[in-house]
C-alpha cells in the first residue's frame, strides 16, 4: 500500500470566497464521510448509490475511508466550519482488473452544487488517475441525472446507452486528453 499521497492536496477558493481543501480521504474521515452521505437529499443519494441509502454500513464506511492508494483513490472536498472539517464532496475511482482503466463515482452536497466543486473534484481525480498510468475513466450515470449528464458533457466524456436499461448511461473519458474550460477535449 502506498503512503498517503500528500502531493494531491489542493487548496482552492470559490467565487464567494469560501476556502475549500481537496485531499485524499483518510481512515479518520469516517465520521465526516458518514455525515456527508446522511445529509445528502434523497435524490442525491439515489443518483450516487442508485438507491436511497441514508447511512453507510460499517463495512461500506471502512471501504470508503481505508483506501489502498495504489489501486483506488478517493478525493474529498472539505471546508472548515466552527473549527472542524465538513465534507462537501467526494470523487473516487477504483482501477479495473485490466490495470489501464478505472470506474469513478462522484457526489456533491446539495447546498454546494452548481459552484464548480464537481468539476474541480473530477478534474483532480482525472489528474490523479493519469499519474497512476490510467488511460480511461468510466462510470454509470442515471439518465435522469441532468446535472451529472451536463458535467459529463462539459468534461468531454462520451455518453452511451446501456444495453437493456434505458435509465442508465455508460460514460467514458480518454485520459490522454484534457478537457478545456469550454468542455472540449484537447491533447496534452
Amino acid at each position: 500500500m502506498l503512503p498517503y499521497p500528500v502531493e494531491l492536496v489542493q487548496r482552492w477558493t470559490l467565487h464567494d470566497g469560501t476556502r475549500v481543501v481537496i485531499r485524499p480521504i483518510r481512515p479518520e474521515d469516517r465520521q465526516i464521510e458518514q455525515d456527508f452521505v446522511h445529509n445528502l437529499s434523497d435524490e442525491s443519494r439515489y443518483f450516487r448509490f442508485f438507491n436511497a441509502v441514508r447511512n453507510l454500513s460499517e463495512s461500506a464506511l471502512t471501504r470508503f475511508t481505508q483506501v489502498d492508494y495504489d489501486r483506488d483513490m478517493a478525493l474529498i472536498a472539505v471546508i472548515s466550519e466552527n473549527g472542524r472539517e465538513t465534507q462537501i464532496g467526494v470523487a473516487r475511482y477504483s482501477i479495473n482488473p485490466d490495470g489501464r482503466s478505472c470506474e469513478f463515482a462522484i457526489a456533491v452536497a446539495d447546498a454546494w452544487q452548481r459552484k464548480g466543486i464537481g468539476s474541480k473534484l473530477l478534474h483532480s481525480l482525472m489528474d490523479a488517475a493519469r499519474r497512476r498510468g490510467i488511460e480511461t475513466m468510466e462510470g454509470t450515470v442515471l439518465s435522469g441525472n441532468a446535472r451529472m449528464m451536463a458535467l459529463m458533457d462539459g468534461l468531454g466524456f462520451t455518453v452511451d446507452a446501456t444495453a437493456g436499461d434505458p435509465t442508465v448511461r455508460h460514460v467514458v473519458r480518454n485520459l490522454a486528453t484534457r478537457a478545456t474550460p469550454a468542455g472540449t477535449a484537447e491533447n496534452r
